[in-house]
């Protein structure tokens, strides 16, 4: 089983502390201005070959085992998400599996959603956003945690470190989504991509179970390439269309 590297907590803050000395004296809003002024003429050709538009409701899903954070956004005129990129994680601490306590440096693995308010431009790792753990979910099976991010750097213990130079880039369309309307972009984790051979591979990991249910939402999306509506009922995660 794949296992993430661990940097020391000495190390993570001493980074967060130089980078809080280089941008201590920006402000966050100074920073998503300068951000977005910068990648934006370099996404744009990429954003019309999709037939989408800066500002079009965005989807994330990550993956622990291959490492890699993908962003999707819904095509002009349509339900369905069209792949935009793909992001190497560059530092997620922990092993696969589910955070359940708070220090257990483990990255979640569920479905969290994002409001403009868990936004967060003045964070000490660049550019960040909290994805809401714990959720409806975990709080029903006792876990938990708090100040769980996607965040710039690279390094981590317990979010997901991307580098400042594709933060700027996801927070940035991710941003954008908030201001043209989406209340919320959806974020879904996953311990790896959930084939049913990658799957079958995992038979016998006391984690399967709860595994075979975030398949169901992995699925819905495979198949239909619009994003579910996720509730928790008696402890798991039920999926159905998005109520307009």
């Amino acid at each position: 089983m794949k296992r993430f590297a661990l940097p020391s907590l000495a190390f993570v803050l001493a980074i967060g502390a130089g980078w809080f000395f280089l941008f201590g004296m920006t402000s966050g809003a100074e920073r998503v201005t300068g951000a977005a002024k910068k990648v934006t003429p370099l996404l744009k050709p990429e954003l019309d070959s999709k037939n989408v538009k800066m500002g079009s409701p965005v989807f994330i899903r990550a993956f622990k085992e291959e490492r890699e954070l993908e962003l999707w956004m819904q095509e002009k005129d349509s339900e369905k998400f069209v792949h935009l990129r793909t992001y190497p994680i560059a530092a997620a601490s922990g092993n696969l599996g589910p955070k359940q306590a708070e220090g257990d440096r483990q990255v979640p693995e569920g479905f969290y959603f994002v409001p403009p308010k868990m936004m967060n431009p003045n964070s000490r790792f660049h550019l960040a956003f909290n994805i809401g753990y714990p959720n409806e979910f975990d709080l029903s099976h006792g876990r938990t945690g708090s100040f769980i991010m996607v965040h710039g750097s690279n390094v981590s213990i317990g979010c997901l470190a991307m580098t400042d130079e594709k933060i700027e880039e996801i927070y940035t369309l991710c941003d954008a989504a908030h201001q043209g309307g989406q209340k919320f972009f959806r974020v879904h984790i996953f311990p790896f991509r959930m084939t049913e051979e990658r799957m079958t591979a995992a038979e016998g990991n006391k984690w399967l179970p709860f595994w075979k249910n975030l398949q169901e939402g992995y699925h819905w999306f495979e198949e239909k390439k619009t994003v579910p509506n996720v509730t928790v009922v008696e402890k798991e995660y039920r999926f159905g269309e998005v109520i307009k």
